[in-house]
C-alpha cells in the first residue's frame, strides 16, 4: 500500500505531464464504434426488457435478483470477461403485490397512492376515519397527543399548489450548456451533519410517536402535482421495520382529503399488501471486463445504477444508464478490442438509498474510510458525511485511471462535467470534440451531485458525470410512477452509448491517464463567522 507521501508525490507527476496530447482514438475504429451503436445496437432491447419485463429493482427485491442474473447473462453472450458480483450488507429486500387507498366517505372515491417503501403491510383492508396531523419536527406530537387513537394520520401539510412557470420537457440550447460551464465552490457547513442526522431520526421517532398513540396507518402527500407518486422509504435495514403502514397519496387527492376534514369526517379504506424479503440482506454490485494488455496500467470504468424505485419500471431512472454502459461493453466487445488498460463495467446496487454500491466498491478496492463511532451516523453511509478523508489508500487508487457515470434519465450527451478537475479539462475536450455533429462536445466546469461518480470524485479520482438533455426526467419522471419506456428517447441512448464506448477506448489507450484531483483532508469550515439558523416553528 503506498503512503500518503508517495501516493501524493504519483498524483503531482501525473499533474506535471497530463498535459502532453493524448491522441483520440483513431478514425477508423471510431467508425466502427459509429456503425455498431447506431446500425446494429442493442441498447433499446435492452433497457426495454429491464424496465418492461422485470420492472422496478428496488435494492434487495424480486426484481433486482432478477435483474443482477439477467444483465450477467448479457454480459457473458457478449463475450465480456470476469464477470461476477461483489456483495455488501444492506438489508431487507421489500416488494409490492398490490396496494390501493380509497374514500369510503363522505363518497366513494379511488385515490392515486403507493406504499412507502419499507412500510408493512395492512393485512387485509384498514378503515378508518383520518386526522390532519403536520409534523415535521418531534415538537410537533405535543399538538397531537390523544388524538390519534384508531385514526389514519396524514403527516404532511396540505401545502397550496404552485403555478407551473418551466417546460416541463426541455433539450438544452446552446445558452443553457454555455450557464453551465462556471465552477462553483465548495462549501462546508459546520451543522450540515446535524441537519442530516435529525431529518433521519426523525421518520424513526415519529413512526414510534403514531404506534404509541394508537395510529393505524399514516399517509403523506407527493410532492409533485398531476398525479404523480414516488413512495421513497429508507427504513431497510435490518431490526429497524416501521410499525405503521405508510402510503404516499398524489397532491391533489391529499390536498381534497385536507379540505373534507375541515367541514366533517373523512373515511379511508388502505389495502397494502407488501411482502418483505429476507433471504439474503447482501445487496449486489455486477461487474464485467474488457481485459487490458497491460496489467500495469491499470483500468478505466463506466458505472450506472442498476437498482431504482418500484413506483413505476425504473426505465428512465436508471434503466437508461445502465443500458448505455452496457451497451458500451457489448460494442468495444464486439469490435474485438484489446486495449492497453482493461475497461470495467459497473451495475451498481443500492443508490438509491446513498450510493451504497459503488461506496462498498471503494472500500473494497480503492480506499479504507473511517468507521464513525456513531451508529445513527455509520448508518447514513459515507455520501452525507463532508469529511470522508481515507484511513488509507489501497494500491487500488491509482489503477483506477477514469470513472464515467450515466444517470440522468435518457436524454442524449450533451457534454461532460469536469466536476472541479481542472487539469483534466484538455484532455476531455480533445476526446469530445468529434462529437460537435452529435452535440456532445461541450466540457463544462460545474458539478453534479447525488450518483455514483461523487464518492470518488471526493477522493480524488478522475470521475466523472455526463451532461444531458433533461426531457421530463426531473421535472415529472425522476422516481415517479411514470418512469416507464415511453419516457426514454431511443435515439439518445443510441447516441449515449456510442460516446461513451468511444471516450472509454480513449481513456483506456491514452499514455497519459486522465489526472486525478488532490487527495481530500477535513475541510475548513467555509464561514466561521455563521450564527446557527434558529428552528423553524
Amino acid at each position: 500500500m503506498p503512503t500518503r507521501r508517495l501516493l501524493l508525490s504519483t498524483l503531482l507527476l501525473s499533474f506535471t505531464t497530463s498535459s502532453l496530447a493524448a491522441p483520440p482514438v483513431d478514425a477508423m475504429t471510431m467508425e466502427r464504434i459509429a456503425d455498431a451503436g447506431f446500425n446494429h445496437g442493442e441498447v433499446v432491447a435492452t433497457v426495454a426488457h429491464l424496465s418492461d419485463a422485470i420492472g422496478g429493482r428496488l435494492t434487495n427485491s424480486p426484481a433486482m435478483r432478477q435483474a443482477e442474473t439477467w444483465t450477467q447473462s448479457e454480459f457473458r453472450r457478449w463475450g465480456l470477461k470476469n464477470v461476477h458480483t461483489e456483495g455488501f450488507e444492506f438489508g431487507r429486500g421489500w416488494w409490492i403485490e398490490s396496494s390501493s387507498v380509497r374514500m369510503l366517505s363522505p363518497r366513494p372515491l379511488a385515490l392515486r397512492s403507493i406504499p412507502v417503501a419499507w412500510t408493512p403491510a395492512t393485512h387485509g383492508a384498514v378503515k378508518a376515519s383520518i386526522v390532519v396531523a403536520p409534523m415535521r419536527t418531534e415538537k410537533d406530537f405535543a399538538a397531537f397527543k390523544g388524538k390519534l387513537n384508531g385514526r389514519i394520520v396524514l403527516i404532511s401539510w396540505p401545502e397550496d399548489p404552485k403555478d407551473d412557470t418551466d417546460a416541463p420537457f426541455q433539450r438544452f440550447s446552446d445558452t443553457d450548456l454555455y450557464k453551465q460551464d462556471r465552477y462553483t465552490i465548495p462549501h462546508t457547513e459546520a451543522d450540515s451533519l446535524t441537519k442530516t442526522l435529525e431529518r433521519h431520526r426523525f421518520a424513526t421517532a415519529l413512526d414510534q410517536f403514531l404506534a404509541a398513540e394508537g395510529a393505524v396507518a399514516w399517509a403523506r402527500m407527493s410532492r409533485l402535482p398531476g398525479s404523480l407518486v414516488h413512495g421513497e422509504g429508507y427504513s431497510y435495514r435490518v431490526g429497524q421495520t416501521p410499525a405503521l403502514p405508510g402510503v404516499e397519496l398524489g397532491a391533489e387527492d391529499y390536498r381534497r382529503l385536507a379540505r373534507l376534514a375541515k367541514l366533517g369526517e373523512v373515511t379511508l379504506e388502505i389495502d397494502s399488501q407488501v411482502h418483505f424479503d429476507d433471504q439474503d440482506t447482501k445487496a449486489y454490485n455486477v461487474i464485467a471486463e474488457i481485459p487490458g494488455k497491460d496489467p500495469k496500467a491499470g483500468y478505466v470504468m463506466a458505472g450506472a445504477h442498476l437498482d431504482s424505485w418500484v413506483a413505476a419500471d425504473g426505465a428512465a431512472d436508471n434503466g437508461a444508464g445502465s443500458a448505455v454502459v452496457m451497451e458500451a461493453g457489448r460494442i468495444l466487445a464486439s469490435l474485438g478490442v484489446t486495449p492497453k488498460r482493461a475497461i470495467r463495467i459497473a451495475l451498481w446496487s443500492g443508490e438509491e438509498q446513498g450510493l451504497h454500491g459503488s461506496a462498498a466498491y471503494l472500500n473494497t478496492h480503492i480506499v479504507r474510510w473511517p468507521i464513525p463511532t456513531d451508529p445513527d451516523v455509520a448508518a447514513l453511509g459515507p455520501y452525507y458525511v463532508d469529511d470522508i478523508s481515507p484511513t488509507d489508500y489501497l494500491t487500488g487508487y491509482l489503477e483506477l485511471a477514469a470513472y464515467f457515470n450515466i444517470d440522468n434519465g435518457s436524454g442524449k450527451i450533451r457534454g461532460i462535467h469536469t466536476e472541479g478537475n481542472f487539469g483534466a479539462a484538455s484532455m476531455l475536450r480533445e476526446w469530445m470534440a468529434p462529437f460537435a455533429s452529435l452535440g456532445a462536445n461541450n466540457v463544462v466546469a460545474s458539478p453534479t451531485g447525488g450518483t455514483d461518480h461523487v464518492l470518488m470524485s471526493r477522493i480524488g479520482l478522475p470521475a466523472f458525470q455526463f451532461v444531458q438533455d433533461p426531457l421530463d426526467y426531473g421535472s415529472r419522471v425522476h422516481h415517479t410512477n411514470i418512469d416507464t419506456f415511453d419516457h426514454l428517447r431511443p435515439d439518445d441512448l443510441r447516441q449515449a452509448a456510442v460516446v461513451l464506448a468511444t471516450l472509454l477506448l480513449d481513456a483506456a489507450n491514452s499514455d497519459v491517464p486522465l489526472p486525478h484531483k488532490v487527495p481530500p483532508t477535513k475541510p475548513a469550515v467555509t464561514n466561521p463567522f455563521q450564527y446557527p439558523e434558529p428552528s423553524k416553528p
